[in-house]
């Protein structure tokens, strides 16, 4: 059976962009502000955590509608987070800041790669047992 990205899943689609917004405004602006004295690691591992927190709330509930929090949903989100966060996009950051430039472009490529792995490792992986949202009427 093939995933569809119609009805609740398109739903769940625009949420989680609308939600990766905001977490991407608020990653990226500790990322410029603190990659200057941090360096771009640390400074990449602030800005994600914070955001990583967000996300995990307001996907939870209100993207992916889990109705409430639990700690095997903690557990998958973090290990699932973490790996793209911490691991892969270190990796794409460190692999185009030798070829791009501004670092700004670099970190806006790095979120793009994580956005797409984030969700569907959230849909399929961390939230997979729940229910896809319905539309609003």
């Amino acid at each position: 059976m093939r995933p569809s990205l119609r009805g609740p899943e398109a739903v769940a689609l625009v949420r989680f962009a609308g939600v990766g917004v905001v977490n991407t405004l608020l990653d990226l602006g500790l990322f410029l502000l603190l990659h200057d004295d941090l360096g771009i690691v640390l400074a990449n591992f602030v800005s994600t955590s914070a955001g990583m927190t967000s996300s995990f709330v307001v996907n939870g509930l209100f993207t992916f509608g889990a109705g409430r929090l639990t700690l095997r949903h903690a557990l998958l989100f973090l290990a699932t987070t973490g790996t793209v966060m911490w691991l892969v996009q270190p990796l794409v950051i460190h692999a185009l800041d030798a070829v791009v430039d501004p670092i700004l472009v670099v970190k806006v490529l790095a979120i793009g790669a994580s956005f797409v792995l984030n969700f569907l490792a959230y849909r399929y992986v961390v939230w997979r047992r729940v229910s896809p949202v319905t539309p609003a009427r």
